[in-house]
């Protein structure tokens, strides 16, 4: 298992664009990928409406979690997007 922490910096944080591109990135991988709040709440990173459950705002912490092959190039990339999330 890899896991790595992501401070979100967008203005309005994840919403549903950037939600979107999230998901879709998640869905590349074999890794089975899990996304976490401060709070520990934990969700399925490839399901958008889990990952909005989440209130991730502008200076949340999230913490990317994968387990599978590509387990470590899938937190590399997917805590970069959300560190470089655009509206």
């Amino acid at each position: 298992m890899a896991c790595k922490l992501a401070e979100v910096k967008n203005e309005t944080g994840l919403h549903t664009r950037p939600g979107n591109e999230f998901v879709s990135l998640a869905k590349t991988f074999e890794s089975a990928i899990e996304l976490e709040n401060e709070a520990g709440k934990k969700v399925k990173g490839t399901s958008l409406l889990k990952l909005l459950s989440l209130g991730i705002k502008k200076g949340s912490k999230i913490t990317v979690h994968a387990e599978g092959p590509d387990a470590d190039e899938a937190v590399e990339k997917l805590a970069h997007l959300l560190e470089n999330l655009k509206d």
